[in-house]
């Protein structure tokens, strides 16, 4: 039917999109595999069954997964609602009972009278009005559908991310910009250097070694792809002291400004945003304990004090090539019909997956009804996720959770709690403008409650 859409996955991105789509008056059809096929990681046949943490980030609105959250309530979110109906004590940030919170959002979506769910494994692109939101572990065969729609350049199978860090944090007093020897497509200063002595090096490798690392899941543990091309730098440094030295730590065409010598090791930091305030570590993917992370990398000089915005990890993961594929509407930009929501679009963090399913929901349901879909203001924090997938370098591009990092700064010097703060309130006032311009419904007062708290105070 004309007012039908079919939505791939019953993760947090897909019965997000569903639900919205739903509300807005269009049929649903929701497709999920499970349990008629397994996944690796999944236990249950619930929706939305979260696989790693239960902790959906911070609650706090002037944090930039709070500012999220603020939003997406303004917005009507089913997965923040179920959330905060399942929710256990965890201080300031927003956990859940795993299981709870997965039989509330099943309950929401089979409940439904515009949502039609059905456990079958889609195993081709849809030839109709379509929402893709079937995560980091997508089928094989789905997966090759998706490499032949795209064209398989355009199609990751990334194992690892690398931290990345707030670039006002680094001490430049210590570290210095410079590309090596400045030649080919690197510009002079397109690199952070953080120079180390031969006895910081040791240091550093020893910390390194002796950190702990998360356990591996079976299926990672057997896959003989896992660590290819994405060695751990714990792992490289195990197999001999300068191991690191004449791997990702090499200082070959760096010259350390302050001793006018080539240092005995650098950690190289890139460029991540298109702000420039966000850096990742190059070569630097880890299988660390984000605990130990925070520990370890901050033995590095110059990183002494850095605020890591992202820590390493590996996984299974799969993804597109957002920036080439994706307008910030989640639209295919080969087939307005067919959208995108979830980590296959190279979104991080629960909320951020749930985030582009309502996006993706919204901008359905207005294509079905013959209006136009809306793109969210770069100012808020969906938006600016929505912009960073759409956006980002297509060269080095890699998956990106919700942080202030994705903001321009404010004029003038401001501390970081002002800062944060500025960020919020332009964040709110946009999207409660932007919502009343398009007709969305947006609910002020339970989305700017922690701002008026804030105001009050």
């Amino acid at each position: 039917m004309a007012d039908s859409i079919l939505i791939i996955g019953g993760g947090l991105a897909g019965t997000e999109a569903a639900w919205q789509a739903a509300e807005a008056g269009i049929h649903v059809q929701l497709f999920e595999m499970r349990p008629r096929q397994a996944t690796p990681a999944h236990e249950t046949d619930r929706l939305a069954e979260l696989v790693c943490s239960n902790s959906l980030g911070s609650n706090l609105v002037n944090k930039a997964p709070g500012l999220l959250k603020a939003e997406l309530r303004g917005l009507g979110s089913l997965i923040l609602t179920c959330a905060q109906a399942t929710a256990v004590p965890a201080g300031s940030s927003l956990s859940v009972d795993r299981q709870s919170f997965a039989e509330a959002v099943t309950n929401h979506i089979e409940s439904h009278p515009n949502i039609e769910l059905i456990r079958e494994e889609v195993t081709a692109v849809p030839n109709t009005p379509a929402i893709i939101a079937s995560g980091p572990l997508t089928s094989a065969a789905l997966t090759g559908e998706l490499q032949k729609l795209s064209g398989q350049d355009y199609l990751y199978f990334y194992d690892a991310v690398s931290p990345i860090v707030a670039v006002e944090t680094i001490d430049m007093t210590i570290a210095f910009r410079q590309s090596r020897y400045d030649e080919g497509e690197q510009s002079d200063g397109d690199y952070i250097n953080c120079p180390m002595t031969e006895a910081e090096y040791d240091r550093f490798c020893a910390a390194l070694v002796a950190a702990e690392t998360i356990s591996l899941k079976q299926f990672e543990r057997e896959d003989p792809k896992f660590f290819e091309g994405c060695m751990p730098v714990e792992v490289l440094a195990k197999r001999g002291r300068k191991a690191l030295a004449f791997g990702p730590m090499r200082p070959v065409g760096l010259i350390d400004p302050r001793s006018g010598k080539r240092p005995y090791a650098v950690v190289q930091l890139r460029q991540d945003n298109l702000a420039g305030s966000l850096y990742n570590m190059v070569g630097f993917q880890t299988n660390l304990k984000w605990g130990q992370q925070k520990q370890v990398l901050r033995l590095i000089p110059g990183l002494a004090n850095a605020e890591f915005l992202r820590y390493g990890m590996l996984h299974r993961n799969t993804y597109i090539n957002a920036p080439r594929l994706l307008h910030p509407s989640l639209q295919y930009r080969n087939r307005a019909d067919l959208l995108f929501a979830g980590q296959i679009t190279g979104v991080e963090g629960y909320m951020g997956n749930a985030g582009t399913g309502l996006v993706a929901g919204i901008n359905a349901a207005r294509l079905l009804k013959g209006e136009n879909p809306v793109i969210f203001p770069t100012n808020t924090m969906l938006g600016a996720l929505c912009h960073y997938v759409s956006h980002a370098g297509p060269r080095d591009f890699q998956p990106m959770k919700a942080n202030f990092g994705l903001f321009p700064p404010p004029p003038g010097k401001t501390g970081k709690s002002d800062r944060y703060w500025w960020y919020t309130e332009r964040a709110l006032t946009a999207m409660r403008r932007f919502a009343r311009e398009y007709g969305l419904n947006y609910d002020r007062v339970a989305a700017e409650e922690g701002l008026n708290r804030h105001n009050a105070a």
